[in-house]
């Protein structure tokens, strides 16, 4: 069976995360998602969504440093939203995994802000077409901390307008919350399959 890890903190938006989700369980791969801290989290195993949703997460993320130390998912996935994507994108253990995750030949996935404010950081976006949430992809030198940082993580990268997602390799990024079903079965297709996705598809009564 497939495996993805969903990283899930404070600020999360829900849609973007949990459409993913859905389609994913529905298409028969195992999806654990992951509470990541942040300094609001009050519990460790739930994050709360941008919109007040709480959200409980299969792992805490003690338990996923124990359970992921070796073994790595098929897919590792970031949804957007502020802050979550923020939060994520200032935890080097998240940093480092997504990191690794690539290195392996995994498949990396993020929506809306997450492409620009996390996988910019890890350098995994070089030489790649991307796209992020509008206007999000003028922020990378903020977010990575620096013009000189940004210019190195982003060489030869290719941000992309008007899409609503972007498969590159192993990376697959896209916009926001409306285009989370499309992404979402891009995912489902990767990971599954497209006769699988196609079954789903129907099953869902998709446009």
């Amino acid at each position: 069976m497939k495996t993805a890890v969903v990283f899930l903190a404070d600020g999360f938006e829900e849609v973007e995360a949990l459409t993913p989700v859905d389609y994913l369980r529905r298409a028969e791969v195992e999806v654990i998602t992951v509470a990541v801290p942040s300094p609001t989290m009050n519990d460790e195993y739930i994050a709360i969504s941008s919109h007040k949703v709480p959200v409980v997460a299969d792992m805490n993320f003690k338990e996923f440093k124990e359970e992921f130390s070796r073994e790595l998912p098929d897919l590792v996935f970031c949804p957007g939203g502020m802050p979550g994507s923020s939060n994520l994108g200032n935890n080097q253990v998240v940093l480092d995994f997504i990191k690794r995750c690539f290195d392996a030949g995994k498949y990396v996935s993020a929506i809306c802000a997450a492409p620009a404010v996390v996988l910019a950081k890890t350098g995994i976006l070089k030489n790649k077409n991307w796209t992020c949430y509008p206007g999000m992809e003028t922020s990378v030198e903020e977010y990575c901390g620096s013009a000189e940082l940004a210019e190195e993580v982003m060489r030869g990268s290719t941000h992309k307008r008007d899409v609503p997602f972007i498969t590159d390799g192993n990376v697959i990024t896209s916009r926001g919350a409306g285009t989370a079903e499309q992404f979402a079965m891009e995912l489902v297709t990767l990971l599954a399959g497209q006769e699988k996705a196609a079954k789903l598809k129907a099953a869902c009564c998709q446009r």
